[in-house]
């Protein structure tokens, strides 16, 4: 049978046990210290007690003169002492202060004055020290018992010789009362300490459980490793925020997708307030909503910089206490950029599709000249489709763009924008004949602005009749003039490869862009509520940009249109995708 392992109880009830032995044991300690520095005290003040009376009756004249007188005799009378007015000052004196004793001795060292009188004229029990002309104070045993005592020299009239003793005793079962009533004085204090540290001890174990939330210190150790793994760990941006606004933690992938200051740079956003380090409008007004409502903001579109995200907010509770919440980040640029590429792939795999169903056409045209013995006119019709090839391009002046894949792309884009009604061209200023090395980002960037153009071109409402052609492009050559009515919609590009870089423009016939809007913004489009979006429909022109940018190029409007019949012209300049070798040319 496995060996259990011994129960040691809450890390909160061995804090709380461990407060309260230290408490009581320093509580110990130091009332121990006071009882006895209180008797050394009570022991004190007794001496100084007994030193005092001894003092004052050794002062008194009478008493200095009486004892003077007995210090001359050879013997002493005490019957006559016991009756003599020394043992009646002496013992008023004793009844007065309370002592146990007040006894004088002449300079022998036999008693004139004692309390029980059968005892005078005996010598003292103790060394009567004081008749050597100094004073002693001590803890001593007698006839008595044990007492504090203190004892003081009687001079002569003339202060020339010591004649005599005064010895008063305090006893020590007076003292040891006193010590006893204060060392109960104290022990109340102290009971009234250790009840208000086991009170202490108690709040102490509630708020250790509250503040770990009922975690043990393993727990919490190991809670923090796997937070570290989980920051650090995903690909997600995460921020915490305390139910205070106080942003407490945010990994690597949050200050990179958000463009926030390094940890040891300043303004770090940890430990301020999140409407104060600089967010994002948006996401600042989510996390307002989820913290003061609870409920979770999900699916929140931001865009910073480069970097496309969808943002979330989801409060936090743990066993009925608020925690605050926490923000999730999830980068969409690398996501969007694909979908961007698979939806040129796919725009050729439909055009293809679309050029067999069509060969397929004219063989089975070809097969019916055949099958009906139409020798002559099955020949002239074979002679037809070598001369024009296998279908029909679309795209006027496609023999320009002399790359293979970037032509199939154009190609493919035609056959889409012919099935919508729009002519799509190539412009007459286009000479491209070096061969595209990295097809998918310029051919994301490429479908991006011919998609938004062909959406803008069946948007446009260009006069009947008007030759409307589009507007100049900010790059290397210009963007040709149409001659096709404005009643036909049309879309045109141009491209110009310069060393590795590959320079576009895309016009259309559309309405063009209306001022003050901003095409590159997420969410931007030219219609509210429409359901056909021109220039900034969604995604497709920010996310061309960033794509551009990441290779140090760039998207840009270069021409707003809505004049003379013309749409808007965009451009765009991607380097890195062409060859500069001499074998890609062609």
């Amino acid at each position: 049978m496995d060996e259990q392992r011994p129960v040691r109880g809450t890390f909160s009830g061995r804090m709380t046990a461990l407060v309260l032995a230290a408490v009581a044991g320093t509580l110990v300690i130091c009332l121990l210290a006071i009882v006895w520095l209180t008797a050394q005290r009570i022991h004190d003040q007794a001496e100084q007690q007994a030193l005092g009376i001894a003092r004052s009756v050794a002062s008194i004249p009478d008493v200095r003169e009486l004892v003077a007188a007995q210090a001359e005799l050879e013997t002493l009378d005490p019957v006559q002492l016991a009756d003599g007015p020394l043992q009646a000052t002496l013992e008023g004196v004793r009844e007065r202060t309370g002592a146990l004793f007040v006894i004088a001795t002449e300079d022998r060292g036999l008693r004139l004055v004692h309390p029980n009188p059968d005892l005078i004229g005996q010598p003292v029990s103790t060394d009567p020290v004081a008749l050597r002309g100094v004073e002693d104070t001590s803890t001593e045993r007698g006839t008595l018992g044990e007492s504090v005592r203190a004892k003081v020299p009687v001079w002569s009239g003339d202060g020339e010789r010591v004649v005599g003793e005064i010895s008063v005793g305090v006893g020590v079962a007076a003292v040891a009362a006193d010590v006893r009533q204060a060392a109960v004085s104290v022990a109340v204090v102290g009971v009234v300490g250790l009840g208000l540290a086991l009170l202490s001890a108690v709040y102490l174990k509630r708020r250790l459980r509250r503040l770990t939330l009922g975690l043990e210190p393993d727990e919490i150790a190991a809670s923090a490793r796997d937070q570290a793994a989980v920051l650090y760990g995903v690909q997600d941006g995460v921020i915490g925020v305390s139910p205070e606004g106080i942003i407490t933690v945010r990994n690597k992938a949050a200050r990179m997708l958000l463009g926030l200051p390094h940890r040891t740079a300043p303004g770090d956003v940890v430990g301020r307030r999140y409407d104060e380090s600089g967010l994002p409008g948006t996401l600042t007004e989510a996390i307002t909503g989820a913290l003061q409502s609870g409920s979770s903001a999900t699916g929140l579109r931001l865009a910073v910089g480069e970097s496309s995200m969808i943002a979330s907010v989801v409060p936090v509770h743990r066993d009925g206490v608020d925690l605050g919440g926490v923000v999730m980040l999830k980068d969409t640029t690398a996501v969007e950029a694909l979908g961007s590429r698979l939806d040129a792939v796919e725009t050729m795999a439909s055009a293809l599709r679309a050029q067999r169903h069509e060969f397929a056409n004219r063989l089975h045209a070809l097969s019916g000249l055949l099958a009906a013995g139409q020798l002559e006119a099955a020949q002239e019709f074979l002679h037809q489709v070598i001369e024009s090839g296998p279908v029909k391009d679309p795209v006027p002046r496609i023999d320009a763009v002399q790359d293979t894949f970037l032509r199939a792309f154009v190609g493919a884009k035609g056959v889409q924008a012919h099935e919508l009604g729009v002519e799509l061209r190539v412009g007459p200023e286009t000479s491209f004949w070096q061969t595209v090395v990295d097809p998918q980002d310029a051919t994301a960037v490429l479908g991006n602005l011919v998609d938004n153009a062909v959406r803008a071109a069946l948007e446009g409402h260009g006069p009947e009749g008007h030759d409307a052609g589009p507007a100049g492009a900010d790059l290397p050559g210009t963007v040709g003039a149409a001659g096709r009515a404005a009643s036909v919609p049309w879309v045109e590009v141009d491209l110009l490869g310069e060393g590795d870089t590959l320079h576009l423009a895309v016009a259309d016939s559309g309405d063009g862009v209306p001022a003050g809007l901003d095409v590159f913004a997420p969410g931007s489009t030219t219609r509210e509520g429409g359901e056909h979006e021109a220039h900034g429909h969604g995604v497709g022109l920010s996310l061309a940009r960033r794509l551009a940018r990441q290779r140090g190029g760039d998207v840009w409007l270069a021409d707003a249109g809505g004049m003379d019949g013309a749409g808007a012209v965009f451009c765009a300049r991607i380097p890195g995708v062409l060859s500069t070798s001499m074998e890609g040319e062609r």
